[in-house]
């Protein structure tokens, strides 16, 4: 009997050789302060520290922006007397203010200061709403670079977060695998930490550059899962039917 024909598809390894890469964060979060204040509440113990979305990371020292709130509120309190005893001059009684044409109320605010202390209690209430800082992202700390009881700047990172849900796994391959690797192909890869799990990724970038030794970098990304954590080593493979 002559042996069974198998096609070349049937014959192909289901996966080629792996390239060794390492999985990296596509962005590292910074968390700022909007207000230079101290820092009376540091919520970040370490590196590697979980946040979540929301979380309460840090507060500043509110006392000094408490104490304009209450001498703006005695100027917008006095102001919105003003603002009656206006109108109330030009004929309305107190409980029919509102029946006034809104061009005279528009004048009444502006001349009795109401428009200007409203403006400025909300400016407060906001820089208040600042002394409470909230992480932007779910992920892991890296890069304290603030402490309790520590001046908090605007524009200087108190710490950044590693945003966990975006991450990538890099690597390099010859110049003649260059093909199989093309944007938006599929590949998998797996980790030293957990080899039976292949975690699907994308092909999304190429480096136009061949190196000296005729290797060009090329990074896929992951979906999320719990197990993928930056600076993990990564074994990736194409598949070998897709790659023909």
């Amino acid at each position: 009997t002559k042996p069974a024909q198998v096609s070349l598809r049937q014959q192909a390894q289901p996966y080629l050789s792996a390239n060794k890469g390492r999985i990296e964060a596509i962005r590292e979060i910074p968390v700022f302060s909007r207000l230079e204040e101290q820092i009376v509440m540091f919520g970040i113990e370490q590196i590697g520290q979980h946040v979540k979305k929301g979380q309460v990371v840090a507060r500043l020292n509110d006392a000094a922006l408490r104490e304009k709130i209450l001498l703006c509120r005695a100027k917008l309190e006095k102001a919105e007397f003003q603002y009656e005893a206006i109108l109330m001059g030009q004929g309305y009684k107190h409980g029919q203010l509102d029946a006034a044409p809104d061009n005279l109320k528009r004048v009444a605010r502006i001349n009795s200061g109401y428009n200007l202390a409203q403006a400025e209690l909300k400016e407060l209430e906001l820089e208040l709403s600042y002394c409470t800082i909230t992480a932007p992202v779910s992920g892991y700390v890296l890069k304290i670079q603030n402490s309790l009881y520590g001046a908090a700047r605007p524009g200087e990172p108190l710490f950044y977060i590693v945003d966990i849900d975006h991450l990538k796994v890099s690597f390099d391959v010859l110049e003649n695998e260059i093909a199989k690797y093309e944007m938006g192909a599929k590949v998998s890869a797996t980790t030293v930490a957990y080899p039976n799990e292949h975690h699907p990724a994308t092909i999304s970038g190429v480096s136009p550059v061949i190196d000296k030794d005729g290797m060009i970098h090329v990074e896929a990304t992951l979906e999320p899962h719990p197990h993928l954590l930056p600076g993990m080593t990564a074994f990736v493979t194409i598949s070998a039917i897709q790659a023909q």
